[in-house]
């Protein structure tokens, strides 16, 4: 080993299995390393100390080491200043672009350490008037300011990640997906911490699949918006076009919801849906004439709640509120994300991945799902604070609006 760097990382380090995650990516990635210090915590609340002198061939598979091993909450011990090179082309980071996580991060410019604003997985740093925000590659301009390596850069892991039994922590965040626990427990669980959450002026952010509409979970849905515990939505053309075809048709994919069967011509009902809105001019349209007068879209218009439907090439249609350029799409689900103190997924793979990767991870996430590859998959592509709920969407929103909506009767 040509070069190194020595790092250190403090929390539960045994028996989250975290050292070892960091030792075998320090090996996946060509370097080498030797344990320099290990103090290790006593009692089962004790945090464990590690330090570690980590070694590669050259600076740059260095580099690459250590900032993979920050998504653990590895940090040099001397991070020294952040290195800054000018994009030479817009949408192209220069080679050796620090590369980011989605936890709390810091930045050292001309010996200031500076917070990074709405940290997010997968981005480059721009550093512009002593503000470092984060960017997608298709968004960063020829001459920004980019940090490059991992100098200067450290991170910090939300404090749950450090323990689990913290006062005031969400405790069932600490298991991994459920599908045995109680679940009248996890909705109350859920509903406090909504609760919570509003009382101290944050916003609940719902990313909902078409299945909200098929289970007949719409009703449940339109009393949280009312209700107050929806404050913004993300979805795809699926949920919206459903939710319109039930308000219109009673219908969803064709099916009878009152009774549970397929009806004459009902096939022909989402894409009939999808015109009648098309025809009013967008949802808002079509609800401000009278045109749409029921379902979860029509509650949100009603609330003023904003949604932001971003659709795939498999969609009908689609709707015309849909973002049919997935950055666009991207872009308007970033500008939703202030002041999101909450996010719950429900029946959603796509867009609950989508969604996980621009989220911080110092925001909550649960997700709700019949399947549980669902969250498994949140959790391999970096949501590593997302909770995953195994069952029946439909009855888990019922006993959530009746935890949250006391008039609420379906």
């Amino acid at each position: 080993m040509q070069v190194s760097e020595t790092v250190e990382i403090t929390g539960h380090l045994m028996d989250s299995g975290v050292l070892a995650r960091v030792l075998d990516d320090v090996l996946d990635y060509g370097g080498d390393y030797v344990i320099d210090a290990l103090d290790l915590g006593r009692n089962h609340d004790d945090e464990s100390r590690a330090r570690i002198v980590v070694g590669a061939e050259s600076e740059e598979v260095l580099h690459r080491i250590l900032m993979r091993i920050q998504i653990h909450g590895v940090n040099q011990v001397d991070p020294g200043e952040a290195v800054l090179r000018p994009a030479d082309r817009d949408g192209v980071f220069p080679e050796d672009f620090y590369s980011t996580t989605n936890l709390e991060t810091l930045v050292r410019v001309e010996g200031r350490w500076l917070r990074v604003e709405q940290p997010e997985m997968d981005c480059g740093l721009v550093v512009l008037d002593g503000h470092v925000r984060t960017v997608p590659v298709s968004d960063v301009r020829a001459g920004e300011q980019v940090v490059c390596g991992a100098n200067g850069v450290k991170v910090v892991l939300p404090q749950r990640e450090h323990s689990a039994h913290s006062a005031g922590a969400f405790e069932f965040m600490a298991s991994t997906v459920s599908s045995e626990k109680p679940q009248a427990l996890l909705v109350r669980q859920i509903a406090e911490q909504m609760r919570s959450v509003k009382a101290a002026g944050g916003r609940i952010l719902w990313v909902a699949g078409p299945a909200v509409v098929h289970t007949g979970a719409s009703p449940a849905m339109v009393a949280l918006v009312e209700g107050g515990f929806v404050d913004v939505v993300f979805a795809g053309n699926a949920l919206a076009t459903h939710d319109i075809e039930s308000a219109l048709y009673g219908t969803s994919l064709g099916v009878d919801l009152a009774v549970g069967r397929g009806v004459e011509h009902g096939h022909e009902h989402h894409i009939r849906a999808i015109n009648t809105i098309r025809r009013a001019g967008s949802i808002a349209d079509a609800v401000s004439t009278g045109v749409l007068t029921g379902g979860v879209m029509h509650a949100l218009v009603q609330a003023g709640k904003p949604f932001v439907l971003v659709g795939s090439v498999r969609d009908d249609g689609p709707l015309p509120d849909v973002y049919t350029d997935v950055i666009e799409g991207q872009r308007a689900m970033r500008a939703e994300l202030h002041d999101v103190g909450f996010a719950i997924m429900v029946a959603t793979m796509l867009h609950s991945i989508a969604t996980g990767n621009i989220l911080p991870a110092s925001i909550p996430l649960v997700s709700v799902d019949i399947n549980p590859a669902t969250v498994t998959k949140l959790a391999d592509r970096g949501s590593a604070q997302a909770v995953g709920i195994v069952t029946d969407i439909g009855l888990f929103l019922e006993q959530l609006a009746g935890e949250l909506c006391p008039t609420y009767r379906r």
